[in-house]
């Protein structure tokens, strides 16, 4: 009997040990470090929530580790070019942006097509918001709108990227006030505070949280939002203004697409586990990021719905007729 359990244990262990690297890593996941890729600066809205998510992360799978690396560049697009060249097993993992990662890919020439990003999951929505320094001569939007009308492209915007949320929602916003801007990127809202507060560009069109962030030294003079948010009342909505206007940017995390299905939902179950934490929670929702759970089966007909909404922000950017 003791030598057929012995028997029985060595072939269990011949077996594991015969299993692949990915077979092992199906079977016990997380299995090591995670290597998450933020395409944007350090301290923007997608590198701080990561940091976040990196700490519970560290609580929940010690000894493992979630590693923030931040790799900006093409607002967003050096990154995403690339994430297919990254290991397929589900420990190097992506943040994914939209509208980013549909408009990005009209340009002429652009390196990677939206398809080739696999987003599994989405946490959470921020909505666009107009931010100026508490030194600017504008207290409303009616000021600056006004201005701008008066000196056609002398108000300028500072935004993150290119072809994304920020520069499609300036546009919008010239194309319903009947102005002309200028619209300056930056490579993402962590590197252009600075510029903000310095007084450098007159606004930024960005989010919600870039206000509550840098409360002491911004005002909003909008946002995007159904309705007035408690933690800012005093900001009004576009809609109060006049504008038809609730948009804003989603953020998700995204693996390559010679990921294994298994593992696709490994990823998205692992984020879903970590956004749905009481304390990241009630952090997300103190600094204005709106809750969303979009998991990896919904992933085909959001993709199909956003690509859908952003067709009018695509034609004012030039991307298509």
């Amino acid at each position: 009997m003791k030598r057929r359990q012995l028997l029985t244990a060595a072939l269990a262990a011949s077996s594991g040990s015969a299993l692949s690297p990915l077979a092992r890593a199906q079977a016990a996941y997380p299995s090591k470090n995670i290597n998450y890729i933020i395409p944007f600066v350090a301290g923007g809205e997608s590198d701080v929530v990561a940091r976040w998510q990196s700490e519970l992360f560290q609580r929940k799978f010690a000894p493992h580790t979630m590693v923030v690396i931040n790799r900006a560049g093409a607002g967003g697009g050096l990154a995403w070019s690339t994430l297919n060249r990254e290991a397929p097993d589900g420990h190097t993992v992506m943040g994914a942006n939209m509208p980013h990662l549909v408009l990005q890919p009209l340009e002429a020439g652009a390196p990677y097509k939206t398809e080739d990003v696999t987003c599994v999951y989405f946490f959470h929505f921020t909505p666009d918001a107009i931010v100026v320094p508490t030194t600017s001569p504008y207290k409303t939007l009616k000021d600056l709108i006004d201005d701008a009308k008066r000196n056609p492209e002398k108000v300028s915007f500072a935004g993150s990227g290119s072809n994304g949320a920020n520069q499609a929602a300036t546009l919008r916003l010239s194309a319903m006030a009947g102005i002309k801007v200028t619209y300056v990127p930056f490579k993402g809202t962590g590197d252009l505070v600075g510029s903000l507060i310095g007084g450098h560009v007159s606004a930024a069109m960005s989010y919600n949280t870039l206000g509550l962030q840098q409360r002491e030294k911004t005002r909003m003079l909008a946002v995007a939002t159904e309705n007035r948010d408690p933690k800012y009342p005093e900001v009004p909505t576009f809609k109060e203004l006049g504008f038809n206007w609730v948009d804003g940017g989603y953020r998700g995390v995204a693996v390559p697409k010679s990921t294994p299905e298994p593992v696709r939902r490994q990823v998205s179950d692992l984020f879903a586990q970590l956004n749905k934490d009481p304390d990241i929670r009630k952090r997300k929702t103190a600094a204005g990021f709106e809750l969303v759970d979009i998991a990896y089966d919904q992933m085909p007909a959001f993709i199909k719905d956003r690509t859908a909404a952003y067709q009018d922000d695509a034609k004012r950017l030039g991307l298509i007729k």
